[in-house]
Parts: structure tokens; sequence; C-alpha cells
């Protein structure tokens, strides 16, 4: 039986053996690659981490419970190959309006991540300065860590700002809407 990139049927899927071995050694290479990739040249050239690298590491450390406490994220879908979707969660900080509640977010990737950020739009209602209060959707240039880019941030960098907004003057005592509300 043949196959062919025009009829996108391969001869495996997401769900095959062949494509979790081939996840699988991806994952054992990311951190190989992370060794090599992150260093200079000899001349002093700095080697450009691959969007899919970047976005392997950020999943494995996240899998691996090694990222900031308080914050949680993932992928949408274990099968999504090109890792643009993403869910999140932000537990409230402790002394503010957010405290013991549980936000849940979700993250886009597109094909320019990491040189620009990714998307970011709250499903959980919240009222904080830097989210549109109609659609959730976190407003770039009012969150430092976006406005501010480089592609050496990560998704978790994106949420640690969101966290730390929580605690400003201006958010933490602000009123909320009622818990488990959704934009």
């Amino acid at each position: 039986e043949s196959y062919s990139i025009a009829n996108c049927n391969p001869p495996f899927g997401p769900q095959s053996f062949i494509f979790r071995q081939l996840l699988q050694i991806l994952l054992v290479f990311s951190s190989i690659i992370r060794a090599i990739i992150m260093q200079r040249t000899p001349t002093g050239e700095v080697v450009i981490v691959p969007r899919n690298f970047k976005l392997l590491q950020e999943l494995e450390k996240s899998e691996k419970g090694l990222g900031e406490m308080g914050l949680s994220m993932g992928l949408v879908d274990p099968s999504d190959t090109f890792l643009s979707h993403w869910n999140a969660g932000i537990l409230g900080p402790p002394g503010t309006a957010f405290m013991d509640r549980f936000y849940e977010l979700r993250i886009h990737c597109n094909d320019k991540y990491p040189s620009s950020p990714p998307d970011v739009r709250f499903i959980t209602r919240i009222n904080i300065s830097c989210v549109e209060q109609t659609t959730g959707k976190v407003i770039p240039s009012k969150l430092a860590a976006m406005r501010n880019w480089d592609r050496n941030k990560g998704i978790e960098d994106v949420l640690i700002a969101l966290r730390t907004e929580m605690c400003t003057d201006p958010n933490r005592r602000q009123r909320q809407p009622p818990e488990g509300t959704t934009f």
C-alpha cells in the first residue's frame, strides 16, 4: 500500500506506536540539543533554537513539574504535533482578590513563536487591567512580559507576569466576577 503527502494519510497517526516512539525520541533529543543549541559558537555567534524545540522544552519542564508553583500548562490535545494550542492555569495569589481561585487560560503559539509572543486568553472571567473585558484576551501592550518580548522568554514567563500583575496595587483589590463565570 502506498501513501502520498497529497492525500495526507500517512501510515502512522498521532495514536500509533511509531508516532509515540518518535515523540519520545524528540523529547530525549530536546534535552541533548538544549545543551548544544544554547551555546555560542567559537566566533561568538548565538545559535537560534527552532520553534518546536523551544516548545518541547517548555512542555517537558511543565510535565516534570519543574515550573513555577501556582502555575500549570500543557497541550490542549496531546496529538498536536505543532505544539500550538495550550491550556494553562493560574492559582490566584494569597492576599489578593484572586486568592483561592483557579483561572483557566488558552494559549496559542503561532508559527512566529518564539520570535513573537503567544496569544493568551482567559477562559475564566477576571477583572484585571491587562485583560480585555469582553473577550478575556490579554492585551500585549499592557503586560510587560509581552510588551518587552524577546525569543528567550516563554509561556511560563507570560503566566508569571499575569500572576505578578494580580498582585499590583491597581489590581490586587479589584472586585472580581462571580466565581465560575467564563468569557
